[in-house]
């Protein structure tokens, strides 16, 4: 794709007004009995762009030109990436608490492959849903889980709207959810406290807050070692869940989701049904190519993550960190993000960028590695989670007509697959940290 159009100014101050509006509204609690629905800048985000995107209303093709939308696609990946790196300055200066940490909290990780045990048969037997199960069930779809599917399929095939849609639910209904479910696990009287508190680790911030707050509340008498299990558990699941996703529950999630479609395709044929499998589905349609990826481009790629580095700078401050105080931090991310595509780029071997650019970011936030302590100084002023708000815009505006059709076609499919996602990813950890403890 041309330079020029991965640096089209109007798609780009569109994302930067969407974001900034975004972080100025804030993040809106409302309580909902022991849990709260949660409504975090990012969804607003996403929202704002949804609705000026030109395919959704064809008056806003006027103001908003079809070529923004086609540059926006390749965007996706290459703005989360500094994301990534933020995301894993965070692991390297707790790295011998990772390591010291007990068996319990470091295999009950593995709980987290209780996604797909129930969903994906669910979604894929009875809800009749095509490829975008493997991007629903795969992980419990928080930031980084879109980052392995953005640059494994790209986000606008279906495994893409698996993800994406999971993602919507989770931001909006995620922390009620798991507030609600810790608290009648726990009245059931099945587990030691201390495994549901290291269950809760396995959600965003904002889940484990609520998951934790809830089994506090039933349990005041040891309130501070559920909350310091449910802390350790969650630095864990950023530490290592990336990794997992990757490389174990993404490969089971296509094979098990392989193995399901045979079946259901068998049944059908056996119930006379000599259509099953014939109809056109958005499953066999390409996803997005190798030319697409940024350590393809490197040269293209060092001034498109400048780009969007600054636009991510302009959604931190809006969420109130001033601009100066924000730049050293900025400029440590994009030279950590620049560092992971060309390793990714010349490395004889392929792993995806996400990974090697939060292997560099972990590794040069290291406590031994010179330099590293003036770099989490000034890391510290680049919001986690600010950053990530201009990569929900420019998913937002890079749906197509094929996207649209998808969610409406999925809509509800999504969000009982979404709950479903977040019992098993829940159950499962408490199953294995019941067991190691």
């Amino acid at each position: 794709m041309p330079l020029s159009l991965l640096l089209n100014w109007r798609l780009h101050l569109l994302v930067i007004i969407a974001s900034v509006i975004s972080e100025w509204i804030g993040i809106i609690n409302i309580p909902l009995g022991p849990g709260a629905l949660l409504l975090l800048p990012l969804f607003y985000a996403f929202i704002i762009a949804v609705l000026i995107n030109p395919y959704l209303f064809k008056g806003t093709k006027r103001w908003v030109p079809i070529e923004v939308s086609m540059a926006a696609s390749p965007l996706i990946l290459v703005s989360i990436l500094p994301f990534i790196a933020r995301f894993g300055t965070t692991i390297g200066p707790a790295i011998e608490d990772i390591i010291n940490a007990g068996p319990a909290l470091l295999l009950q990780e593995l709980g987290n492959l209780g996604t797909m045990i129930i969903a994906l048969p669910v979604a894929v037997l009875l809800l009749k849903m095509g490829r975008e199960t493997i991007g629903a069930t795969f992980s419990i779809a928080r930031e980084p889980n879109i980052a392995i599917i953005s640059d494994k399929y790209g986000l606008k095939g279906p495994e893409g709207i698996g993800v994406m849609g999971v993602y919507v639910v989770g931001t909006m209904f995620g922390t009620l959810w798991f507030a609600l479910m810790a608290s009648f696990i726990m009245s059931l009287d099945l587990f030691d406290p201390r495994a549901l508190a290291m269950a809760c680790g396995v959600g965003s911030g904002s889940m484990v807050a609520a998951c934790s707050g809830a089994l506090a509340n039933m349990a005041p008498e040891i309130e501070e070692t559920l909350l310091a299990f449910a802390g350790a558990s969650n630095l864990l699941t950023y530490a290592t869940g990336l990794y997992l996703s990757l490389f174990v529950a993404l490969p089971i999630a296509e094979r098990f989701y392989g193995a399901l479609t045979r079946r259901r395709l068998a049944a059908a044929v056996a119930a006379g049904d000599t259509t099953a499998g014939t109809a056109p589905d958005f499953q066999d349609e390409p996803s997005e190519t190798d030319d697409l990826r940024p350590e393809n481009h490197l040269g293209h790629a060092c001034v498109v993550v400048a780009a969007v580095c600054f636009v991510a700078w302009l959604s931190n401050a809006a969420a109130g960190i001033a601009l100066m105080d924000a730049l050293p931090g900025m400029i440590i991310l994009y030279v950590m993000t620049i560092i992971g595509l060309v390793v990714t780029r010349f490395m004889p071997f392929y792993l995806p960028s996400v990974a090697w650019v939060s292997l560099v970011s972990i590794v040069l936030t290291l406590p031994w590695i010179p330099g590293s302590e003036w770099m989490l100084k000034h890391l510290a002023q680049v919001n986690f989670l600010a950053i990530v708000t201009p990569v929900l815009a420019y998913a937002g505006l890079a749906l197509t007509p094929r996207e649209f059709t998808m969610f409406r076609r999925t809509g509800w499919k999504l969000i009982i697959t979404a709950l479903l996602v977040f019992t098993g990813t829940f159950v499962g950890s408490a199953i294995i940290a019941d067991i190691l403890l």
